[in-house]
């Protein structure tokens, strides 16, 4: 079956000008089972258009819609030791790194700028669920220690997108220190005066979320966002109980105090400008959508 699928079928696809089709081009909405057109997903930030439902978006083409006219300066990717434990379960961590980075192009899950967003410099930094789950080692410890201390040299604000499972456990004890040590970055930029806005993204959880995605000056969520530590299905078990409905969710976490708006991934860079404008007493713009954009979360919440 193996010489059939592998060499006879290629040869006759080949003589007959059959193009293989990508399996990638309708992407189904989770909440309707819609099949959307991978362009028009694209073109609409990665979110459903008819549900609104946010899908994740690739780090590289967050930080392009992000920043003003997609300008801005990548910040190196510090070298880390690979593999420093030999670790290996099913597969080698070695070449499930090289696969991951084959998949997203990347050498690590974490992607960092700097430019401007409505006219407002910061530095801006976002994982990359689809590196090994977004989950945090030394190589995006080391950036996002990195991109605060850049930020702290430019007297910018920083702004992260966690996007994380935790903690990568093929690094063991030494992806656990990534926690106290990006805790610490974060404490350079407020020793600075300087604004730190966390935007959790689908999911964060784990260790991540136990460190720097909740050391925020302001916390916003995006729409349907799964947040929190340990998984609904561990902690139902756990305590033997049924949880609430939308439990761990960006709404039910607005509703509860542990965020302080969910804001639709569209509206985001008007939102940040505003915020960061009000946190570095820069003269806003003569506009009357900021103040919405600030008061309406907080009506929201009451």
């Amino acid at each position: 079956m193996n010489w059939i699928t592998n060499y006879v079928r290629p040869r006759i696809n080949s003589m007959l000008g059959r193009r293989e089709v990508p399996d990638n081009l309708w992407i189904k909405c989770p909440e309707t089972g819609e099949m959307v057109f991978h362009k028009d997903l694209e073109e609409n930030k990665w979110v459903i258009p008819a549900s609104g439902y946010h899908m994740k978006m690739p780090a590289k083409a967050r930080l392009t819609d992000l920043f003003d006219g997609g300008v801005f300066e990548s910040l190196p990717q510090p070298k880390v030791a690979q593999d420093p434990l030999k670790f290996r379960d099913s597969k080698k961590y070695i070449d499930r790194l090289k696969d991951s980075r084959l998949k997203t192009e990347q050498e690590d899950t974490i992607l960092a700028g700097l430019g401007q967003v409505r006219g407002v410099k910061l530095v801006a930094v976002v994982h990359e669920f689809n590196f090994i789950g977004g989950s945090l080692g030394m190589a995006a410890g080391e950036a996002i220690v990195k991109a605060c201390e850049r930020a702290v040299a430019e007297k910018c604000p920083l702004v992260i997108f966690p996007a994380s499972g935790g903690a990568r456990m093929q690094e063991g004890i030494l992806s656990l220190m990534q926690l106290p040590r990006t805790t610490v970055a974060v404490d350079m930029l407020k020793e600075a005066g300087l604004p730190y806005i966390v935007v959790l993204t689908n999911p964060t959880t784990g260790g991540v979320t136990a460190s720097y995605a909740m050391l925020g000056d302001i916390h916003i969520a995006e729409p349907g966002a799964e947040i929190g530590f340990a998984g609904k299905r561990v902690i139902e078990q756990t305590l033997r109980e049924k949880l609430p409905e939308g439990f761990q969710t960006a709404e039910y976490l607005l509703e509860h105090g542990m965020v302080d708006m969910v804001v639709n991934r569209h509206d985001l860079p008007d939102t940040l400008a505003t915020l960061l404008k009000i946190l570095m007493k820069a003269p806003a713009a003569n506009d009357d959508s900021a103040e919405v954009l600030v008061l309406a979360p907080v009506a929201a919440s009451a």
